[in-house]
């Protein structure tokens, strides 16, 4: 491990280092060379993604430096649609003798696929785009020095350890860019540039006369935002308030199992959002296309318009226009621009995550009869398939505050943070934990507890909901890797809500003394 004085000069000696310069084509010039030799080969429909991207890690230990990542990928996938199957295949190498290759693999691939396709792919209508689109972000964090970096997550560790009984501390940085180029036969040219953004860190603390510990990680998230965000939230207040917490967690009382009205906050509900709302709307699992990572779905189209997923207080809405989201795009990889629609409104299941190609699988039942724009795929060497745009509980109207949730209810729990989780293969069957429990005893916030969860049915879960607060609280927390497919693929995603509260949820002790 890297102690801080080592780091500094190992860093300066990494940035004198000479870099070779990264082959940078004339991308429309080369995107008309493909999709000319693709029109040579017979297809029906062909489209080309010239992508760059770039990741940076850094983690520390109390005062060590553990690891720091860079890496940068660069190259280019052609898809081909060719008796009515795709084809696909990718390369770094940008001479026209590799690209002439790739265009013929993909077309041949196509060709091959369609010995075993049972239903020709039929793509829904969309008018071909020309734009750039550019995230919210204002700096850079690609640009801003190491050793800057470094810095801030070395003080967030020395903060809290500062906290007596707080022992240990790790902390995390991660940052992801992406500038994307996309053109099709269809006419379509895109360019986008993306920018996320991510600070974490796990305190321990540990009771050194009993033996136990207890651990509560940070509850900032990660944003579509550049070093802004990591400057703008309070990391060291954070960082302070956890070890605290996780100090008093050594003691809390564990929790009695039974039912109880559940408090739950941003930085936990948007979780079980992305497990039991999220995933079961994406149109591959509902039939059964789609099993790898996180199962089917048990919101089958038999079920659209109709199912009661939740009570009047769930409206869930698909955003992939939402500043700051994860998931938020100009347009997906596709060349579908962004949209928001309600998945579920007013309770009332309506409509599912798609694609073009998605469209025809249930003829003139999706409302809009178009695609949702979700089509994504998370590499230039990837292949494209529906992935989740930004799922969120909308508050519409709600005037409510987390107050007024909290002070109608007679005995229950406030959960904070997000936990552990399980849910069956159909998302059906759920239960999840968190990072810090409170009891409520007659609207007053009370004494922490420790070792709970909570269990229910998806569809028994959102119908219990009776309150969700107003847009003042509401957050947009996410996860930067969100898995799907084989081979497994990776896509970030936020889930915006309030706090809501639901009614006689079944909780448990899970019986671990040392959480």
């Amino acid at each position: 491990m890297l102690r801080r004085r080592d780091f500094l000069a190992a860093a300066a000696a990494a940035a004198a280092a000479p870099r070779a310069p990264a082959a940078e084509p004339d991308r429309p010039k080369f995107a008309d060379m493909a999709l000319s030799l693709a029109k040579k080969a017979g297809v029906s429909y062909a489209d080309i993604r010239i992508n760059r991207y770039r990741q940076q890690s850094l983690l520390t230990r109390e005062r060590q430096v553990r690891s720091i990542d860079s890496s940068a990928s660069y190259g280019y996938g052609v898809r081909a649609l060719k008796s009515g199957s795709w084809g696909f295949a990718a390369s770094p190498d940008f001479s026209e003798k590799t690209l002439a290759e790739v265009v013929r693999q993909a077309a041949e691939i196509a060709e091959a696929n369609a010995a075993l396709q049972a239903q020709p792919v039929r793509l829904a209508p969309e008018k071909p785009h020309r734009d750039h689109w550019k995230s919210a972000y204002k700096i850079d964090p690609f640009q801003i020095p190491l050793e800057r970096k470094i810095d801030l997550l070395l003080r967030i560790n020395e903060t809290a350890l500062q906290v007596k009984g707080a022992r240990f501390i790790n902390s995390a940085m991660f940052f992801a860019g992406e500038d994307k180029f996309f053109a099709s036969t269809e006419g379509a040219v895109l360019q986008q540039s993306i920018i996320r953004s991510d600070c974490t860190f796990t305190v321990t603390a540990v009771d050194t006369a009993g033996g136990g510990f207890a651990s509560r990680s940070s509850l900032a998230y990660p944003a579509q935002r550049g070093w802004e965000w990591i400057e703008e939230f309070p990391h060291l207040k954070e960082a302070e308030q956890a070890a605290e917490e996780a100090v008093q967690k050594l003691h809390a009382k564990p929790v009695a199992p039974g039912k109880y009205d559940l408090l739950l906050h941003p930085t936990h509900l948007f979780l079980t959002i992305h497990e039991s709302c999220g995933h079961p709307t994406e149109l591959d699992r509902a039939l059964g296309y789609e099993a790898n990572f996180a199962g089917t779905s048990f919101l089958t189209p038999d079920k659209l318009g109709k199912f009661r997923y939740g009570s009047k207080w769930i409206n869930m809405v698909a955003d992939r226009t939402q500043p700051y989201g994860l998931s938020t795009v100009g347009y997906d990889d596709d060349g579908v621009p962004a949209e928001r629609w309600y998945l579920i409104r007013d309770g009332i299941f309506l409509d599912y995550q798609t694609t073009r190609e998605q469209v025809a699988w249930l003829p003139g039942k999706l409302p809009g009869g178009r695609s949702r724009g979700c089509a994504h795929g998370d590499s230039w060497s990837s292949v494209v398939f529906q992935r989740m745009p930004n799922v969120s509980l909308d508050p519409l109207d709600s005037k409510l505050t987390q107050d007024e949730l909290l002070a109608g209810i007679p005995d229950g729990i406030l959960i904070v943070g997000a936990g552990s989780f399980s849910i069956d293969q159909q998302r059906y069957n759920m239960q999840f934990g968190g990072q810090v429990f409170w009891e409520i005893k007659n609207g007053k916030k009370g004494q922490m507890l420790r070792d709970l969860a909570y269990q229910a049915r998806t569809p028994d879960f959102w119908n219990s909901c009776d309150g969700v607060a107003g847009k003042p609280e509401y957050l947009l927390p996410g996860v930067f890797n969100d898995a799907k497919g084989e081979p497994g693929q990776s896509n970030a995603v936020s889930h915006g809500c309030p706090p809501a509260r639901f009614r006689q949820v079944t909780v448990i002790n899970t019986g671990r003394a040392r959480a």
